[in-house]
């Protein structure tokens, strides 16, 4: 299989990104036409169920009054991603920034043009596990990310860059 450089791993974060980001808005759009907020659909009994809310805070609904500067951070890291994708050591480090990226996109959608207004948007969650926090698609994908980008880093240890490669 043919190695990528960073253009190739660039268009690959990008691609990887906006598709995490366009699943996780239209799985929200489709749990805001079926489920009302604050009343809970049983999937499987009362251990994994639907339940539509929306999260002006960060994970568990930390820090509610500061969705202006998860909307910040959250730019930040998408933009970052894409000037970082080019020096990507490998596979599995691309697949672990590109799925934190589209995660942070697709919550970023949210905080952009959900109400109570531009900026400071209200993150639609919908996935509610026993007792945990209520989550979305996009929540998921940057915690698998992260579990990636994380074993990327511990298995390959010598972070060689795609330009580095060829030299």
């Amino acid at each position: 299989m043919k190695e990528m450089d960073g253009r190739g791993y660039l268009k690959a974060v990008a691609a990887i990104m906006v598709l995490v980001a366009a699943v996780d808005q239209g799985v929200k759009q489709l749990m805001l036409s079926w489920l009302e907020p604050g009343q809970p659909q049983p999937v499987i009994g009362d251990w994994f169920r639907f339940y539509l809310l929306f999260n002006p805070g960060a994970a568990f609904s930390m820090g509610q009054n500061m969705t202006w500067l998860f909307t910040a951070f959250q730019l930040a890291f998408v933009v970052g991603a894409l000037i970082y994708a080019p020096r990507i050591a490998n596979r599995w480090e691309l697949v672990g920034i590109a799925l934190i990226a589209g995660g942070a996109l697709g919550n970023l959608c949210d905080r952009l043009f959900r109400d109570p207004g531009f900026w400071f948007g209200h993150v639609v969650d919908y996935i509610s596990v026993g007792n945990f926090a209520v989550f979305n698609i996009a929540d998921a994908c940057i915690t698998v990310g992260v579990v990636v980008f994380i074993a990327s880093m511990l298995l390959h240890p010598d972070h060689e860059t795609p330009a580095e490669a060829k030299q």
